[in-house]
């Protein structure tokens, strides 16, 4: 008993205890046959067998024969047989316990293999489904060492990149997980187990490729459950740089698109002002008895087209500092009839008397916004009205509440936009293709007014109807202090 485990002399102990409760009770409390105890220490065996394996239930069945053979079996209180048909009932009874209790050991094992396999795929699938989650690949390469830890419950994993030759961690680096094994497994191409030391080595296979290894220490995982590890990982790695490359390649696709929109731009709305402001300098340069209302009038001309241009430049460089995020909002309690008030006083010189109509609901409550950044958003949405619209069509803005934000809208009497490029107008650089001619601008305005409401935590949209109009409608959150 030196050698045994302490867990294991209490089950035996116990297990001794249930053939004496059972003894005892046939014996002095309810005399029964000998079929009748034999059965019901039989079944005690089954039942100690399921749940305390094999050893329990083999010194279980020889104490059950002996309790059976000196108190059921004539004679009774010695551990001798008189008759010899109770030879063989003793030797099937033996043989029947230790039979049972294997089979119901090997059926508790495997019931128990069973459902760790069952945990593992559980713990597999969730691990599958964490890397899916991962934005990029360096997100997802930090990311993979944690969620082993977290998802099979084990003291810490690493992963190297034979690639980037470099080792990602769970936390803090541990010797056992050293760069060093984990090189010598990309390099040997199998998995190494250490019992002891309770750590796990699986190269981490493309294909017949080995893209690199991972170490888990603190528990042992089943072969299947390594191999599953090892190509999920090379699989998340592997989508996470296409997805890298994919997203590379539409970068480019964009900067080139941006690239042509600029250039269009420049063509169209930069060389008009210069191309004014040239002949402006030349009559003024080549005319020497220019008359002097002639000449302020060219004076006029470059100043106006120099200021466009200003503005031009302006609105790119606004729309980059907005998107790079470098602003600080100042967010107060705003009413949403100030905003309006002070962008329609801003705008107030371009409208050139066209009718502003405003409708705000009663009783709205503040908007939390930096009025500054607000108004110029509004602003950019009357100036799109107002450059779309002909001539003395009236510009209808409306405000209302809508749960947690106020919803305000502008709407034009304009041409209206095609469905394709309703997805369009709040791209940098873009106008509609069948008003570019028509109307001057940068195609930055909507940007613009786009970057500044989501900034604050709001949206914006437009609907429109052909040679309806349309209306453009963004929200502002209410303000909860």
């Amino acid at each position: 008993m030196r050698g045994l485990p302490a867990s294991r002399i209490v089950r035996i102990g116990v297990s001794l205890a249930i053939v004496g409760a059972i003894t005892f009770v046939y014996a002095r409390i309810f005399p029964a046959n000998s079929a009748t105890v034999g059965l019901t220490l039989l079944l005690a065996i089954l039942v100690v067998s399921t749940v305390w394996g094999i050893v329990v239930s083999i010194v279980t069945s020889v104490a059950g024969v002996l309790a059976f053979n000196y108190f059921f079996l004539p004679p009774v209180g010695r551990l001798t047989i008189a008759d010899p048909q109770n030879w063989m009932a003793l030797s099937v009874f033996l043989v029947t316990a230790v039979i049972g209790g294997q089979l119901s050991s090997r059926a508790r094992r495997q019931a128990e293999e069973a459902d760790r396999r069952r945990r593992e795929v559980e713990r597999l699938y969730e691990f599958s489904q964490k890397l899916l989650s991962a934005g990029n690949a360096i997100e997802l390469l930090n990311a993979i060492p944690r969620q082993i830890v977290d998802s099979f419950e084990v003291g810490a994993a690493a992963l190297f990149l034979a690639e980037k030759q470099k080792v990602y961690r769970s936390g803090l680096e541990i010797p056992q997980l050293d760069m060093e094994r984990l090189k010598a497994v990309v390099a040997g191409e199998e998995p190494r187990v250490d019992l002891e030391e309770s750590l796990c080595f699986l190269p981490v296979r493309m294909g017949l490729r080995v893209v690199g290894s991972l170490g888990i220490s603190g528990r042992v995982l089943s072969r299947q459950s390594l191999d599953a590890l090892g190509t999920l990982i090379a699989i998340a790695v592997e989508r996470a740089r296409a997805i890298e490359q994919l997203s590379r390649t539409e970068a480019a696709q964009e900067g080139e698109r941006l690239k042509s929109a600029l250039l269009d731009s420049i063509t169209h709305d930069f060389r008009t002002p210069l191309t004014s402001i040239r002949a402006a300098v030349t009559s003024l340069l080549t005319d020497a008895a220019l008359e002097p209302a002639r000449a302020r009038e060219l004076l006029t001309v470059i100043d106006e087209e120099a200021n466009r241009l200003n503005n031009l430049v302006g609105e790119a460089a606004e729309i980059e500092r907005l998107e790079a995020g470098e602003f600080e909002l100042d967010l107060k309690p705003q009413s949403i009839e100030e905003i309006i008030a002070v962008a329609l006083n801003q705008t107030k010189g371009l409208l050139d008397g066209r009718p502003v109509e405003v409708h705000v609901q009663e009783g709205l409550p503040p908007v939390r916004a930096d009025l500054k950044l607000a108004k110029d958003a509004l602003a950019q949405l009357v100036v799109n009205a107002h450059s779309y619209s002909a001539p003395g069509e009236p510009i209808v803005i409306t405000a209302e509440a809508s749960g947690q934000f106020v919803l305000t809208s502008v709407a034009d009497r304009g041409p209206g936009i095609e469905d394709l490029e309703l997805g369009l107008i709040f791209e940098k650089f873009y106008r509609g293709k069948n008003q570019r001619t028509r109307v001057q601008g940068t195609g930055m305005g909507l940007p613009i007014a786009k970057a500044i409401i989501e900034a604050h935590g709001g949206t914006i949209g437009v609907v429109s109807q052909l040679n309806h109009g349309s209306v453009f409608t963004f929200s502002l959150p209410v303000d909860r202090g």
